[in-house]
This record gives structure tokens, sequence and C-alpha cells, in this order.
């Protein structure tokens, strides 16, 4: 049993840096088209590459396609005569439907589609998994799941729900990186120094994610309990809502949505 990553770029360097937590390093190969990358993330995990994309899918059970939508045409021509039924292979692109992937690949093969986001990296990843169970074996799906939850945890949801999941977490980083350097900015203009503004901002929503998760209270109840009655935090979150903070969420999640909608 092999896991073979097809694409080392930030997504595919994330989930393999996180799977080594779980897996040997002779379980897995990878292939990369830059190769000059291909050998630095093979000095420096441990792990074989491969020079070519068939290569890799001839080599492994479970072939993790990593690499962005724009370049699946491609790498779909390079493996569709190599996958077989016994294969398993891993979606990570937004937009890319099982249905399509089995309509270049064929009915018979056996598809999960994921969605996870980039920081798997410190393996505090989310991801979002979709497969037709019936099609896997038991001790396969055990395989995905040790996959998913080696960088992070996982949710299994139904496919027509992955463009939100891109939306909630695959592509919601970049935000709350903005909500960091915007944060930053505001203590800055105020004399803090910019790495300590940076510290404090990014600790701050850590702090806040972790209150989220761990006492499992709605994130309003959260809130409400830093807002004392005429205090400096309810003056901010008028000003906030004054501004359209959560509109433009919902602006971008639209945004987001529609975009991985229409991809391929």
């Amino acid at each position: 049993m092999k896991i073979g990553f097809i694409g080392m770029g930030n997504m595919g360097y994330a989930m393999l840096k996180g799977v080594l937590n779980i897996f040997s390093k002779e379980d897995l190969v990878f292939a990369d088209s830059n190769m000059s990358r291909a050998i630095q993330v093979s000095q420096e995990t441990g792990v074989q590459y491969v020079e070519s994309n068939a290569e890799c899918a001839n080599s492994a059970k479970y072939l993790i396609l990593a690499v962005k939508p724009q370049y699946y045409t491609q790498v779909l021509k390079n493996i569709e005569n190599i996958v077989r039924p016994e294969h398993v292979i891993i979606s990570i692109a937004p937009g890319i439907t099982i249905d399509y992937l089995q309509s270049v690949l064929g009915t018979d093969k056996r598809i999960v589609r994921a969605m996870p986001n980039t920081p798997a990296l410190l393996g505090c990843g989310m991801t979002g998994i979709s497969y037709e169970a019936g099609l896997f074996e038991f001790s396969e799906q055990e395989i995905i799941g040790k996959i998913f939850s080696s960088f992070g945890k996982f949710r299994i949801v139904e496919e027509r729900y992955m463009s939100a999941v891109t939306c909630v977490s695959g592509s919601s980083p970049a935000y709350v990186y903005m909500f960091i350097e915007a944060l930053a900015d505001g203590a800055v203009k105020y004399g803090i120094p910019r790495d300590a503004a940076y510290e404090m901002a990014a600790q701050a929503v850590m702090g806040s994610a972790k209150m989220v998760l761990e006492t499992k209270e709605h994130p309003g109840k959260l809130k409400d309990q830093v807002c004392s009655p005429a205090g400096t935090t309810i003056a901010g979150v008028a000003a906030l809502e004054e501004y359209g903070f959560r509109n433009a969420v919902l602006k971008a999640t639209d945004a987001c949505y529609d975009k991985a909608e229409h991809m391929k």
C-alpha cells in the first residue's frame, strides 16, 4: 500500500508533512513537474519522488491529485490509462466533481473529493470530504480517515456542499490573515511595534477560535461576554456593523462559492 501525491505545491506539501506523522516515508511517493522542487522536498522529507505522473499513479494505491484545477486536464491525461478500479483517487481541487473525474477516468473508478486548507502545514487543517462509502472497503475508509486526520480535523459531507466547504474552510484562511493584518495595522497606528501587533492579533484570533471549539458556545454568546455595557468592545462592534463587516464576509463567501461552482 502506497500513498502517492501528484503535485507538491503549498497544499500537497502541507498534506505530505502531515501524512508523515502517521505513515512511514517508505509508504509515500510523489511527482512534481518542477524537478528542482521534487529534489528539494525529497531531500527534506526522505520521501521518494518519481519523474512522471504516470509513474506515481503506477506506484501507489491511494493517489492524491494535489494540483490546481487548471492543470487537471493534463494530469488526468497522464494517468487515465494507468489508474484501475483498485485505486483510491483523492481530488482536492475546488469545482472538480466526482462525476467529471469519472467521465474522464471511467465510471468504475473510485473517487474521494476533498477540500483541505493550508493550516494543514501545522497540523491544524480542516477538510471536508465526500465519497460514496459503499464503494470502499472499511479498511480503505480507515486509511482515508488517517490521511486527513494526520494534519488536522475532517468532516464527511455530501458532495453538493463541497463548494460551501471551500468558502468556510478552504479559502477562509486568507480572509483571516487579512483580518489579522488589518487589526495589527490598527494597533501600529496607535504606537504598538509591528512585530508585537502581529503577535497580539494572531494570538487573539487563535484563542478566540479555541474558545468556540472547546466551549461549544455559540459565537454570538461568546461575543456578548466580551461586550460590557457602554464599554470599549461594544463601541468597536458597533463600528464593524456600521461599516458592513458581516456583509463583507457574506459577499466574500458568495464570490468564493460562485467561482468554485464554475471552475474547470
